[in-house]
């Protein structure tokens, strides 16, 4: 054999050896009923130059939320650790004696981590300042991101209250959601909301019965109806006894309103005085701020994005991608510079398309090799201990807290999962028996692709044991 021929047989055998999955993993995939070709794997050490597996790693793959592993990445590197976002309170003119005779603004810049605890705080500081009578309005400046023209919270899925589907917002304030809780009192289901919402009615149609807890939510029902003057939630279905206290979470209101509303309640719980109505409008360049608070910094808030794969607070920070690098506060001008960015620093990925980049999107494609790619430049950057321990830890916790904990993998793992009808996905990083690290990236995408993880598991086994 020439050696021509020889280089060329060594290189058809490597591309054939790095195609070839493990056998479990195969195995697994055809029980689950998932042909090959639906897959995508990319396997490579830390220290190697070339992957152990690559089979379609080169596809481009709709991933679910394992595109956040791209938006915080690139948010974390443009950014800084320590980046954070203000709230503030403004005025056209300062208060005297403790009256402000204009109109309070409320200004936001984009806190993914609003938070009522950190509102209320807002509110509070506003107050201590010495300010207690408001004669002006409220005025909500939320102009900081570009208007989204016609946002539809319902248009990915039809589940239009849902906080996953809820639209960013330069004030995003406690994630645009009602808290209600469900519990049994003699006999008899109650149902409270929280925050409390004046214009908020709830109607209880509930039947207690005392089955397992199980699936709970599936065992109720709401309906919302909206009004002029109020939002009217009915609750029907059955509830347990035996699920003690639980609480479900939806966005209702016409958020304005919302806003409006908690701010009114907690100024007037810390003994303000307020009788103004609500407009939105922008603050004057040189209007001074009479309080502010600050989120977290972004190394914080990538992990609550990662670990619990948080839909909203991932919007925001591509959006705000856009406000602080690019040309103004959209997911598409928050794209541009996160690719920009990434091609710049040696991650040009072509087939890369980053539509709200939290992955809950049926555009949004990146193939398993560039994902591994860039979870290997993670791994070499200063931000790199930030950045994985954002992820979930399998079996541990996070959206892999109840994966098996009998795999070699558990514990040894930050991954990041996906999951839509007709994906699931994972990505992130493996320490396998012998101390050596991987990148790893699974995705399916085929109908039956949640019965994948069987094959998840049997790939992040294989990397654990592998020789």
């Amino acid at each position: 054999m020439s050696r021509h021929a020889l280089l060329l047989f060594f290189m058809l055998f490597t591309c054939a050896a790095q195609a070839a999955l493990p056998e479990s993993v195969a195995q697994a995939l055809k029980t689950a009923g998932i042909p090959q070709d639906a897959v995508a794997v990319y396997a490579r050490r830390i220290d190697a130059k070339q992957p152990a597996l690559a089979e379609r790693a080169e596809q481009a793959m709709i991933p679910a939320s394992v595109m956040k592993l791209v938006t915080t990445y690139t948010g974390l590197e443009m950014l800084g650790p320590a980046y954070t976002w203000r709230t503030e309170f403004r005025a056209a003119q300062a208060p005297v004696k403790g009256v402000l005779t204009g109109d309070l603004i409320l200004k936001g810049y984009g806190d993914p981590a609003l938070t009522l605890e950190k509102f209320w705080m807002l509110v509070h500081t506003l107050r201590v300042s010495g300010v207690r009578e408001i004669r002006g309005n409220l005025v909500l400046d939320r102009s900081y991101f570009e208007p989204i023209p016609a946002f539809n919270p319902g248009a990915f899925d039809g589940d239009t209250y849902r906080p996953y589907n809820a639209g960013p917002d330069a004030l995003l304030v406690n994630f645009k959601a009602t808290d209600f809780h469900f519990r049994v009192e003699d006999g008899s289901a109650v149902v409270t909301a929280d925050p409390v919402a004046p214009k908020l009615e709830i109607v209880n149609l509930l039947k207690v019965d005392r089955v397992a807890c199980g699936d709970w939510k599936n065992r109720l029902s709401y309906d919302v109806q909206p009004g002029k003057d109020k939002l009217i939630i009915t609750f029907s279905g059955n509830y347990s006894e035996n699920c003690n206290e639980q609480v479900y979470h939806l966005s209702l209101q016409r958020y304005a309103d919302y806003v409006f509303q908690l701010f009114t309640t907690m100024w007037r719980s810390e003994g303000g005085v307020f009788e103004g109505s609500l407009r939105e409008g922008v603050a004057p360049k040189d209007a001074p701020v009479l309080a502010a608070i600050e989120s977290p910094p972004l190394a914080d808030v990538i992990r609550l994005i990662n670990k619990y794969s948080n839909n909203l607070m991932t919007r925001q920070l591509l959006i705000t991608l856009g406000a602080e690098k690019g040309q103004g506060g959209s997911a598409a001008k928050g794209s541009i510079a996160a690719r920009n960015w990434l091609a710049a620093n040696g991650l040009d990925f072509p087939e890369l398309v980053l539509e709200n980049g939290s992955g809950l999107s049926r555009a949004e494609r990146i193939s398993a090799k560039h994902l591994g790619d860039l979870l290997a430049a993670a791994y070499a950057s200063p931000f790199m201990s930030e950045y994985m321990s954002s992820l979930p830890i399998y079996a541990v916790d996070g959206t892999f807290k109840k994966r098996s904990q009998s795999n070699g993998a558990a514990g040894r793992a930050h991954l990041k999962s996906g999951t839509l009808d007709g994906v699931s996905a994972l990505g992130g990083y493996l320490l396998d028996a012998r101390g050596r690290l991987w990148v790893v990236v699974f995705i399916a995408n085929h109908p039956r692709a949640e019965a994948s993880k069987s094959a998840q598991d049997a790939l992040l086994d294989w990397l654990y044991n592998v020789e």
